[in-house]
């Protein structure tokens, strides 16, 4: 059944320009006016993390907007107080937006010795007193396994499907989509599958991690409009090199699409020098002056998909069915046309 009471927004300060984004798409499709919940987020002198709520959330159905994006640790501690704060203020359900999951890429013992912390980071969320996580494109499926409580992890592919078909169109018989590593073949693959366009694939071998000894392309690109699909771009290193070893090998234009645009050290630099002719990231994660100054980055807004995943959570209806991209068409209605 659904919740009596509204659905209410709270944020932290790692995105607060996608907290106000959502909102203001919740407010669209409610027909009624949809605010942040009054609350101040601040640190001490010692940069102790200091949570006050000031309006009523007992018995309310509460969504804490907050990803974990750099700095994670500070942004991490942001979203678990402001749980606790509104767990002892006796909120009915605490659901965790986070947009991009930070930790994520430890999500395994690679080597002996080492952690897990996606595992530690879901044990904190928990304990914290959330209820259930609504987050995006995770780095491994299995992580929504660390968890003891309900995850739903929207995905960018739909949406990143509208936006090539847009801005493709006339032009999809010449579009290759292609996976940056083995490791991330299925999530280049829905998206071929989607916008029915082939698949080739970077081989990448490292000798340590950071450092690249050989890439080299499995499929034909010649004569093809390589799109590059991937979840996580941090420093662009890797990116930039697959993008370079397309245009050796062909391909008359590179593209990138990527859900979470980290872009740390000389990310913006290389992206922007690079033989790409675009690369388009969501807004995930707060995007930097440098990121919107770019001259071949774009930004794909994630509000609306994210409001309307919220909306379902609220009334007991399906998240899943925002998977499908003919869902998503009058969602992000007058943003693309399709056919």
């Amino acid at each position: 059944m659904p919740a009596m009471n509204e659905p209410k927004l709270i944020s932290g300060n790692a995105n607060l320009t996608l907290a106000k984004s959502i909102a203001r798409r919740m407010s669209v499709h409610r027909g009624m006016a949809v605010a942040l919940v009054d609350a101040r987020v601040e640190r001490f002198n010692d940069q102790e993390i200091f949570v006050e709520v000031y309006e009523n959330v007992r018995g309310e159905d509460m969504y804490v907007i907050q990803p974990t994006s750099n700095p994670a640790n500070d942004n991490l501690m942001e979203l678990l107080i402001i749980a606790d704060a509104l767990r002892r203020s006796s909120a009915d359900r605490i659901t965790a937006v986070i947009p991009y999951f930070g930790y994520a890429r430890q999500d395994r013992r690679a080597k002996a010795r080492t952690p897990i912390s996606a595992k530690l980071v879901a044990n904190l969320i928990v304990e914290a007193g959330i209820d259930r996580v609504l987050t995006l494109d995770l780095h491994a499926a299995q992580i929504q396994g660390f968890f003891d409580i309900p995850v739903d992890n929207l995905y960018s592919a739909p949406v990143f499907s509208l936006d090539i078909e847009h801005h493709f169109k006339g032009q999809l018989e010449d579009v290759m989509v292609v996976s940056p590593d083995v490791g991330g073949v299925a999530r280049a693959r829905e998206i071929a599958k989607r916008i029915n366009a082939p698949l080739a694939i970077v081989d990448k071998r490292r000798e340590k991690a950071g450092e690249i000894q050989e890439m080299t392309v499995i499929g034909n690109v010649a004569g093809k409009k390589c799109i590059i699909v991937d979840d996580i771009c941090d420093t662009a290193g890797t990116l930039c090199k697959a993008a370079e070893l397309l245009s050796e090998n062909g391909a008359t234009e590179v593209h990138a699409y990527i859900t979470h645009g980290v872009l740390s050290g000389p990310a913006v630099e290389r992206v922007s020098k690079s033989v790409m002719k675009s690369l388009v990231i969501t807004d995930s994660i707060e995007p930097s002056a440098l990121v919107r100054a770019a001259p071949n980055i774009r930004i794909v807004p994630t509000a609306p998909m994210f409001a309307q995943a919220i909306l379902n959570i609220w009334s007991g209806t399906s998240v899943s069915s925002l998977f499908e991209t003919d869902t998503l068409v009058p969602i992000y209605e007058g943003m693309y046309q399709r056919g």
